[in-house]
């Protein structure tokens, strides 16, 4: 693992910093091995994404990471179904499954459970196949549904084996009573309940879509569910599927650690989204609520200013407070973000946007950013030239140009003379930090 490790890093540094890089893989390792990851993938991905999938799994193993990876067959079984001529209606989301289904539904499962298992052993990953034994069920309702079965307790045994012998566990969402029925699983069912069981640091959800989409089919990058979840769930578009996916979603985060975190992405963007601040899908986690105050009076002056420091190594200049005037602080409520604005004329300056680094990569600094943007419709900053973070602002800025040593973003200013007032600005606004040219 030593060895691999510095190649791996250089690997991933045309998706982030080596230094971000190197934050995750040490977040990561500190988990408890079979708490690092939970993997759902759907029967689509392994029917049209299969390498990109085995790519980005044997990925994870080389850096020491194993994740226990469960998945279903929903448009295999569809076609099986409709090819035996068996007739498996959906009942209020379910597969109604008769003694006939489930003998189709065992066979397919282990059948693609397998093509799985033997594709990540061609690429030399060590995988095993966990057919049976982990979802002991309750039979949910045998004359709505026939032979489904709703998951009570999760042997994690097997799964652990698996891992201290270095090989994936690979699981289908079958499952049986306690007097051996075989039963069949939703796959999203069996996922969240190994979920709850496991309580492990990251989920991953892998569709072909890459994440959830808004109204106009754009990527919703973060959701903080303290923050966003009543307002999203009132949108007019948030019905049917995803209505119901974005329930489950909620009450199964609300059940985790606060440090868990699920995202949804697609199998070749798992690296991405895994190892850099940015992401590549979209990012859900509890958060905490981003707290909007008008003036300095209403902060713990000390707390803040221990933000900056662990954010950027560097205390604040000693006036700081008395020079600056704000126009709108974003705050989260346990101070480990912030944003502040100030108004320039009639223009509106982001002075400082803290994260703190042991928590970057959580969604948080891109909920307290989503907080602000939406009550700020025109806004200008700079930031030195190679700062990690700007490839995070290189894409939510309209524009941006160099003045050495600072690269000056804006967004939501159409008229050259507002941006040559901001750019004119910024690149002469006083330092704020000690020790320092920025």
């Amino acid at each position: 693992m030593d060895d691999i490790r510095p190649t791996i890093v250089r690997l991933l540094s045309n998706l982030a910093s080596t230094r971000e890089i190197q934050l995750y893989l040490d977040r990561f390792s500190q988990v408890d091995a079979v708490r690092f990851a939970v993997v759902k993938v759907g029967g689509a991905v392994l029917r049209d994404d299969l390498h990109e999938l085995v790519s980005s799994l044997g990925f994870l193993q080389q850096v020491g990471l194993t994740p226990l990876v469960v998945h279903g067959a929903g448009p295999q079984l569809d076609e099986e179904l409709a090819r035996e001529g068996v007739d498996a209606p959906i009942v209020d989301g379910l597969r109604y499954t008769s003694p006939e289904a489930l003998q189709v539904v065992r066979r397919v499962m282990l059948q693609q459970n397998l093509r799985l298992v033997e594709a990540l052993r061609d690429a030399g990953v060590g995988a095993t196949s966990i057919a049976t034994g982990v979802f002991e069920c309750e039979m949910l309702d045998p004359e709505r549904f026939g032979l489904v079965g709703q998951v009570g307790i999760v042997h994690t045994e097997g799964l652990k084996a698996a891992i201290d012998a270095g090989s994936m566990p690979v699981i289908t969402s079958l499952g049986e009573t306690a007097t051996g029925q075989i039963v069949n699983v939703n796959a999203d069912w069996a996922a969240n309940e190994l979920v709850k069981r496991v309580q492990p640091y990251k989920i991953i959800f892998l569709t072909g879509t890459g994440g959830l989409l808004d109204a106009d089919g754009n990527l919703i990058d973060s959701i903080s569910l303290v923050n966003d979840y009543e307002a999203l769930m009132s949108k007019p578009w948030v019905h049917g599927g995803m209505r119901v996916k974005m329930e489950q979603i909620h009450d199964l985060m609300m059940s985790l650690p606060p440090s868990s975190s699920l995202s949804i992405t697609r199998p070749g963007e798992m690296a991405k989204e895994l190892f850099t601040h940015r992401g590549s899908g979209t990012l859900v986690r509890r958060g905490e609520r981003v707290l909007t105050h008008t003036s300095w009076e209403s902060v713990d002056r000390e707390r803040f200013a221990a933000l900056v420091e662990s954010a950027f190594g560097r205390p604040l200049e000693p006036d700081y407070f008395e020079r600056t005037i704000p126009h709108r602080i974003y705050l989260s409520e346990h101070y480990r973000a912030a944003i502040v604005l100030t108004r320039e004329d009639d223009l509106t300056y982001m002075d400082k946007f803290v994260v703190m680094e042991g928590v970057r990569g959580e969604g948080l600094g891109r909920g307290t950013w989503r907080t602000m943007r939406a009550e700020t419709p025109a806004l200008f900053w700079r930031s030195r030239i190679g700062n990690p973070a700007n490839d995070f602002y290189f894409s939510r800025a309209d524009g941006v140009v160099k003045e050495e040593p600072w690269a000056i973003f804006w967004y939501g200013m159409p008229e050259w003379k507002d941006r040559e007032r901001a750019v004119r600005h910024a690149a002469s606004r006083p330092v704020s930090l000690q020790d320092s040219d920025g």
